[in-house]
């Protein structure tokens, strides 16, 4: 009987065609002990050696003050402790995609890092820089002075079609132990539920701390994925890790390169997931597509014909599940490309041209420190964006005059005035601006009664006046 063992396994290493499997292979393979030394040693060696180069150890540090407690005589004497500063240090991963030392990595990685270094396979170390990070689709992206050499770098596999039963690897530095490569397969793809924008690939090569911002590659030795996280109640892994896909690691690298920083294209529009009960009122005969709640006046959905309640299915032939699917299929395109959007409006599927683009800076934020004999003084403030609200973490969708800053010790400080409070109505007067608020402080008496109403997280009350300054 001729022995089928080797041919299938090492078909299936070299990821070669299931066709061809399905084709040659009898249906009554027998187990049989490898019959030469090459069979016996089938492995993953050729695409280790490979990918290995590329990927790095990232060590992080960041200077943190706390606050020392006063002891009782301290508080007699009106004595205050001097903060404590500590050093607290991280690890993670990266993976060199460009060879003259571009690295991507995870945000969470190089959050609020004051120093980072890079260290390579060859135990070589470089002082790194941040080119830019995006903490909404969690990746990063680093620069290392190499000084002309050109380094090992892996090719983003974002022309490739990953499949579930895929043999994966995953390298990176988990706990601290150096590099480390894990074998499995992909265990699912579009898991949405990983993050607000994410499309996320599944596998089960073992993913720890540690491995954060590592390589996630295919046996031809291509990026197909970063590793960002795992599912685990120990913190370790239980089999279920999850890495960023390829097609969006690339655009973030292309933006962060082009543009200094990572955009994410939108249509201006606030959109749902479908559950089964709002897919049986509309229509549907499942529970699939992103419902449109709201629309922003002027923004790429409203200009391409889109209206509230239509059901998006389809960006640019990619099927949309849910919410967070589609924020992750725009954020894969470039500012300004024009796509075809499938929707569905009263029972009927319709299709429009959208050309995305990223949240516009409508109307100019007009930052303005304000001064003066009244309950804000020694606050900073800004008109409302979609730009600006992308910029800060806020709903981008806000509109108004928000309070960016307060100095301490201020009048706005001590009226509990915060960032992010939205300025709705002073003494009676709604607010529009940030120049036209300026102006309304400025030409009130200074004895009047003073009248203000803001929006703190949605909700709406009035702000307790309790202490102007004295006049000069």
């Amino acid at each position: 009987m001729k022995n089928w063992l080797p041919y299938l396994l090492g078909t299936a290493l070299l990821g070669g065609p299931a066709t061809a499997l399905a084709e040659q292979a009898p249906t009554d393979v027998t187990r049989v002990v490898p019959s030469s030394q090459a069979q016996v040693q089938l492995s993953y060696s050729p695409v280790v050696k490979q990918t290995a180069p590329a990927v790095v150890n990232i060590f992080t540090s960041r200077t943190v003050r706390t606050r020392s407690r006063s002891s009782f005589f301290d508080q007699m004497f009106g004595m205050q402790r001097a903060p404590r500063e500590r050093v607290e240090s991280s690890l993670g991963s990266g993976v060199i995609v460009r060879g003259n030392g571009i690295i991507v990595t995870n945000a969470h990685v190089v959050k609020g890092a004051d120093e980072l270094k890079v260290v390579l396979n060859d135990r070589r170390e470089f002082s790194a820089e941040v080119v830019a990070q995006d903490e909404e689709t969690d990746l990063a992206v680093l620069r290392i002075d190499t000084n002309g050499e050109k380094m090992p770098s892996l090719r983003v596999g974002a022309d490739t079609s990953p499949e579930i039963g895929d043999i994966v690897l995953a390298i990176g530095n988990p706990f601290g132990v150096g590099q480390t490569v894990t074998s499995g397969i992909i265990s699912a793809l579009g898991r949405t539920n990983v993050s607000d924008i994410s499309s996320a690939i599944q596998t089960d090569a073992a993913v720890n701390p540690g491995n954060s911002g590592g390589a996630l590659v295919n046996l031809q030795g291509e990026l197909i994925g970063v590793n960002t996280a795992i599912f685990s109640r120990s913190g370790g892994s239980n089999g279920i890790g999850f890495a960023i896909p390829a097609e969006l690691v690339e655009r973030a690298i292309d933006s962060a390169l082009s543009e200094g920083r990572i955009v994410r294209p939108w249509i201006g529009a606030r959109t749902n997931s479908v559950d089964a009960t709002m897919a049986a009122a509309l229509g549907l005969d499942r529970a699939k597509g992103a419902v449109i709640n709201e629309l922003l006046d002027g923004g790429p959905a409203d200009k391409a014909g889109l209206d509230k309640g239509d059901v998006i299915l389809k960006v640019d032939g990619t099927d949309v599940n849910d919410d967070s699917g589609l924020r992750f299929k725009l954020a894969t395109l470039r500012p300004r490309e024009t796509v075809d959007v499938e929707y569905v409006r009263d029972g009927r599927n319709r299709k429009a041209r959208v050309r995305v683009d990223t949240p516009q800076e409508t109307p100019p934020r007009d930052e303005r420190k304000l001064e003066g004999v009244h309950p804000f003084n020694g606050a900073v403030i800004v008109n409302m964006s979609p730009a600006l609200g992308e910029e800060l973490g806020f709903d981008p969708y806000l509109e108004g005059v928000m309070v960016l800053k307060v100095r301490r010790g201020s009048a706005a400080n001590y009226n509990r005035l915060r960032p992010g409070d939205l300025i709705l109505d002073v003494n009676g007067a709604p607010i529009t601006s940030s120049r036209q608020l300026e102006s309304i402080l400025l030409s009130e008496p200074v004895d009047v009664v003073w009248d203000v109403q803001i929006d703190r997280d949605g909700r709406i009350g009035a702000l307790p006046i309790r202490y102007l300054p004295p006049q000069n």
